[in-house]
C-alpha cells in the first residue's frame, strides 16, 4: 500500500485493505446473483457480509421488500446505502463508485 493510500484505506489495486462499513446482503439459499455478488464483494477486500436469509424467514422478506420496495435478490446495503442487486452493484463498480463507498467511515 502507498502511503498516499493509507489515509482511504485503499490498496493499490483497487481493493479497500478492511472494509469500513458493514455490507448487508437480502440473499436466499439458490441464488447465483448472489453468489456473483458475494465473490465480487470479496474481490474488493470485503471480509464480512451480514446475510439475510430472506427464503428461511419470511418476516425478513417482507423487511426486505418494504425497505427496498423490491422483490429480488440479492439486495445489498453498503452502510446505510442500498446498492440495490447484483447488476447494481456491477454498474457501481465499474463507475468506479463501489471501492470508495467500501471505504467511507461511518458516521
Amino acid at each position: 500500500m502507498r502511503s498516499d493510500d493509507a489515509a482511504t484505506g485503499v490498496q493499490e489495486g483497487g481493493g479497500p485493505a478492511v472494509t469500513a462499513v458493514p455490507v448487508t446482503m437480502y440473499t436466499t439459499a439458490m441464488c447465483g446473483y448472489c453468489v456473483q455478488a458475494e465473490r465480487l464483494l470479496r474481490a474488493k477486500g470485503v471480509q464480512d457480509i451480514a446475510k439475510v436469509r430472506v427464503d428461511l424467514d419470511p418476516a425478513r422478506r417482507v423487511e426486505m421488500m418494504e425497505k427496498t420496495g423490491r422483490r429480488t435478490v440479492p439486495q445489498i446495503y453498503i452502510g446505510d446505502t442500498h446498492v440495490g442487486g447484483y447488476d447494481d452493484l456491477v454498474a457501481l463498480d465499474r463507475a468506479g463508485r463501489l471501492v470508495p463507498l467500501l471505504a467511507t467511515r461511518p458516521a
